[in-house]
C-alpha cells in the first residue's frame, strides 16, 4: 500500500531516510564544488526573516538530480531549482514552527539515527564517517541534518498524524471494494457436475442424432428435478461411469474447459446447461457450487536465514566475508543451507535450520523484507546488514493465502490512513506556506 504516499510525503516522513540518499548518492549533499559556492553565493529568500542561500540551493538541487538520474529520469536544471527553493521555503517555515512549538531533539534520539543510516547502507558507524569524511562531509554537518529532519518529523506527527481518524464504516466500504477488484483477477472456484453421452469415432450422421437426442432429454430430466448423481450413475459414458454422481470436483474456474466455462457462464447453483458437443461427444453439465472468494489474498513468502551478530570477537566485515564463503558454498552445491544455519545461526530460527515460516508482507524489517522481496524461490542473496547484524537470505516458497478478518482489518485501516495522511500532509504544508513570509531576491548582477 505504499504506492498511496505520495513521494514528496514518503521522503519527508521517512525524513531520516533522505539521509541515507546522501551515502547512496556519493555524498550528493556536500558534492557542489566549494570554490565556485563562495564566489556565487547570496540570498535566494528570506522566510520570516530567516535567508535561503544560494549554496543551500546549489546543495539539495545537485542531490535532487542525483536522486532523479538514479530513477532513471532527467530532469531540467531550472526545474530542480525551483524544486530545491520551493522545499527550503517550506521547510524553513516549518522549523520556525517546531521552535515555537518547543519541540527540541535529544542527542540519543540523533544517535540512534545515525545507527539507522548506518545500517541501512550496510556500514558500521565507523565507515559511515569515513565515507562522510571522503564526501565532504563533516560529522557535525551530518549530526545537523539529522537534527533537522527529526524534528521536522517530529512537528508533522504532532500536527498532521495525530489528527487523522479512519472509521469502521471506510473500513467496510474499502474491504468491499478490495474484493470487487480482486474478483475481477482471481477465477471463481467452480464445481460441476457432468454426464458424458459418448459420440464413437466414424459414428454416422443419423446415430449421432439419436445420441444428440439422448442427451437432451437427460437434461430434461435433470432439470425437471431428477437426481443427478443417479442420473449420471445409469447414463454417463465415462471412464468412472458417473460412480461420483458426474462430480468433477471444486477448482479454479480456468482449470475447466472452456467449452463448459461458456456454457454454465450464466447459471446459478444447481442448474443444468443444455448438452454442448465436444470431440468425445455430448456433456450435461450442471453447477454444483460457484464460490466466489469472499476474503483478500496476500502474498506470503517463505524463506530462512543465517544470523550472525557482530560482537568483539568477530566484526560485521568479517561476519559478511564469512556468510559470502557459506553462500558460495550453498551455490555451489558443497553445503547446505538448513545445515549451516543449525550450524552457525545466531538466531532463534538456527533449530529449525534458519526457517522464518510462511510471512505477510510488513512482518520483518524494511531493509531485510526489501531483500527477501526481490528473490525467486531457491535464490540466496549476499549478505545483508541489518540493525539485528548480518543475514543470509534464501527464500524456498511463496504463495497467495487468504488474510484472516483481522489481517484484512488492519490491511484496510491502515491504507485509508496512509491515503489519508497524504492529503492532510498536502494540506498542511500549503496551509504553513501560505502563513510564511517569503521575499524572493533577484541573484546579483
Amino acid at each position: 500500500m505504499n504506492n498511496l504516499i505520495s513521494p514528496a510525503r514518503s521522503a519527508l516522513l521517512a525524513s531520516v531516510l533522505g539521509t541515507i540518499a546522501w551515502l547512496g548518492a556519493s555524498g550528493a549533499l556536500a558534492q557542489t564544488p566549494t570554490a565556485a559556492i563562495r564566489q556565487a553565493d547570496f540570498i535566494v529568500a528570506v522566510v520570516n526573516s530567516e535567508p535561503i542561500t544560494n549554496q543551500e540551493v546549489q546543495a539539495l538541487r545537485q542531490r535532487l538530480a542525483k536522486e532523479s538520474a538514479s530513477r532513471g529520469n532527467k530532469s531540467e536544471p531550472d526545474e530542480l531549482t525551483r524544486l530545491a527553493i520551493e522545499q527550503l521555503i517550506n521547510e524553513k517555515a516549518q522549523l520556525q514552527q517546531a521552535r515555537d512549538a518547543g519541540i527540541k531533539i535529544e542527542n540519543e534520539a540523533i544517535d540512534q539515527a545515525e545507527l539507522n543510516v548506518a545500517a541501512s547502507n550496510q556500514l558500521t558507524r565507523e565507515e559511515m564517517y569515513k565515507r562522510l569524511a571522503q564526501d565532504g562531509i563533516s560529522l557535525s554537518t551530518f549530526r545537523a541534518q539529522l537534527r533537522t529532519q527529526l524534528t521536522l518529523s517530529r512537528l508533522r506527527e504532532r500536527e498532521v498524524e495525530g489528527r487523522v481518524r479512519v472509521s469502521d464504516l471506510e473500513v467496510e466500504q474499502f474491504l468491499r471494494e478490495q474484493l470487487k477488484a480482486q474478483a475481477a483477477q482471481v477465477p471463481a472456484q467452480l464445481n460441476l457436475g457432468m454426464i458424458l453421452i459418448a459420440v464413437p469415432e466414424n459414428s454416422t450422421e443419423q446415430a449421432i442424432q439419436a445420441l444428440s437426442a439422448r442427451a437432451t432429454d437427460i437434461a430434461r430430466r435433470a432439470r425437471g428435478g431428477e437426481n443427478f448423481a443417479e442420473l449420471a450413475k445409469t447414463f454417463s459414458q465415462t471412464a468412472d461411469r458417473g460412480a461420483n454422481g458426474g462430480d468433477m470436483g471444486l477448482r479454479p474456474a480456468d482449470r475447466y474447459p472452456d467449452l463448459f466455462i461458456e456454457a454454465t457462464s450464466s447459471l446459478n447453483a444447481g442448474e443444468v446447461a443444455a448438452p454442448v458437443r465436444s470431440a468425445a461427444g455430448f456433456h450435461i453439465l450442471k453447477v454444483i457450487e460457484r464460490r466466489q472468494a469472499n476474503t483478500l489474498l496476500v502474498t506470503q513468502t517463505r524463506a530462512r536465514h543465517i544470523l550472525l551478530r557482530p560482537s568483539a570477537q568477530m566484526s560485521q566485515a568479517q561476519a559478511v566475508d564469512r556468510l559470502t564463503e557459506v553462500r558460495q558454498a550453498v551455490l555451489s552445491g558443497k553445503a547446505d543451507f538448513a545445515a549451516m544455519a543449525r550450524e552457525m545461526s545466531q538466531d532463534g530460527s538456527a533449530q529449525q535450520g534458519g526457517d522464518l515460516g510462511w510471512a505477510n508482507p510488513g512482518m520483518f524489517v524494511p531493509e531485510f523484507e526489501q531483500v527477501m522481496n526481490g528473490l525467486r524461490p531457491g535464490q540466496v542473496a549476499a549478505p545483508l546488514v541489518s540493525r539485528f547484524g548480518v543475514h543470509l537470505i534464501e527464500v524456498t516458497d511463496r504463495r497467495s493465502a487468504p488474510m484472516s478478518d483481522q489481517e484484512q482489518r488492519a490491511m484496510a485501516r491502515s491504507a485509508l490512513r496512509e491515503k489519508k495522511l497524504d492529503e492532510a500532509y498536502a494540506t498542511w504544508v500549503e496551509d504553513i506556506r501560505s502563513r510564511a513570509y517569503v521575499e524572493m531576491r533577484e541573484p546579483p548582477q
